[in-house]
């Protein structure tokens, strides 16, 4: 009885994962994707075509796709000069004058940050907790203000990237689930944002759509030091985080344990096996999920199965990470070797080899 009972609940969250549910479910209202390394692409001569095969801008071309929001990372001083402050300022620009909202995700690092890597800025590398606190606040503020200046104001923020088990390692890392140290970091984050504009949202993201348990340790973490925010963040990446009935049950559980909104800020899937250059793909070709091939069809089905979980669930916001990013000679994967690494997320981006949309995907209130 009880094996068959567990089977009936496995069959009703696999509906709710893949199906709308318009009675039961708000409307994503930030339809959002990560274009941090368009800019590069466009410096080099790179175009953008329709799924009709049209050259276009590549914004009008995610907008009429359905998004509405795009997200640019920051970080502080990378060495290709791209994705800094500078660039920010003209990429965001660019998103404003088509109408789009801003998400700024500060990496508050001079090159990736993730939950496996979180390295300070090398200008920030000897400093200690209580300077990290005043040069994430100042830093947060400069960024912040400076947009706001030119007319494009954020409209949210994170504060850090993937940051499970903290950020500005080793001094703002959760040890011994030991929450102070990075809350003070947070709060630092949190203030200056506001400080800057009292209606930028700010988001918290971690990459724990896998785990509920790790999930509720990191957000009851913080939630216990006293740190505010206004919106949970997640990444999603079915091949590393489980199935979408899990990520149901993830995000319904932090949008009712914290009365916070949820965002998936990050999500992705292949459409080819191929790989582009000289990069290995991040993601093997083979390595697919809930039955949808590596194609463009099944790339455009599971992104589609994503936002309906997402929806069911009560989150308001899914955002495909780097959707431009084709490979395109000269546009590495590495700040401090963007000409001599390639692209290996190639085959997981909307657009192909050849830069042509995939008309499957769309993004859907």
């Amino acid at each position: 009885m009880r094996k068959s009972l567990m089977a009936v609940i496995g069959a009703v969250l696999l509906m709710l994962a893949f199906t709308p549910n318009p009675a039961h479910a708000a409307s994503l209202t930030m339809l959002g994707a990560d274009v941090s390394t368009l800019q590069r692409t466009l410096d080099l001569g790179g175009k953008y075509y329709t799924a009709a095969g049209a050259q276009a801008d590549p914004y009008d071309i995610l907008k009429g796709a359905g998004a509405n929001y795009m997200r640019l990372r920051v970080w502080n001083n990378p060495a290709s000069g791209y994705n800094n402050k500078a660039k920010v300022l003209q990429q965001a620009k660019s998103v404003k004058a088509k109408g789009l909202k801003l998400l700024i995700d500060f990496h508050y690092s001079d090159t990736w940050a993730d939950p496996g890597k979180q390295y300070p800025p090398a200008a920030w590398s000897s400093h200690s907790l209580a300077t990290l606190q005043t040069d994430v606040y100042n830093y947060t503020y400069d960024v912040c203000t400076a947009l706001k200046a030119q007319g494009t104001t954020p409209d949210s923020v994170q504060i850090g990237n993937e940051i499970n088990v903290g950020m500005l390692w080793p001094k703002g890392q959760v040890v011994n689930s030991d929450f102070s140290a990075l809350a003070s970091l947070l709060k630092q984050g949190y203030n200056a944002t506001k400080a800057c504009n009292s209606s930028t949202q700010v988001m918290i993201h971690t990459a724990d759509a896998d785990s509920d348990a790790n999930a509720r340790w990191f957000y009851d973490g913080i939630k216990a030091q006293g740190v505010s925010w206004d919106i949970t963040a997640l990444s999603y990446y079915c091949m590393w985080h489980g199935t979408l009935a899990n990520l149901y049950n993830v995000i319904a559980d932090v949008k009712s344990r914290y009365a916070k909104p949820v965002v998936i800020v990050e999500t992705a899937y292949m459409y080819t096996t191929a790989n582009a250059d000289s990069q290995s793909n991040s993601i093997p070709g083979t390595t697919t999920c809930d039955g949808q091939a590596a194609t463009k069809a099944g790339q455009g089905t599971e992104f589609t199965w994503i936002q309906n979980t997402a929806r069911n669930a009560g989150a308001i916001g899914v955002f495909y990470w780097e959707p431009t990013w084709y490979a395109i000679t000269g546009n590495g994967w590495d700040p401090a070797n963007i000409n001599g690494t390639g692209d290996g997320w190639d085959n997981m981006a909307t657009f192909d080899a050849t830069g042509k949309f995939n008309s499957y995907v769309t993004w859907t209130a």
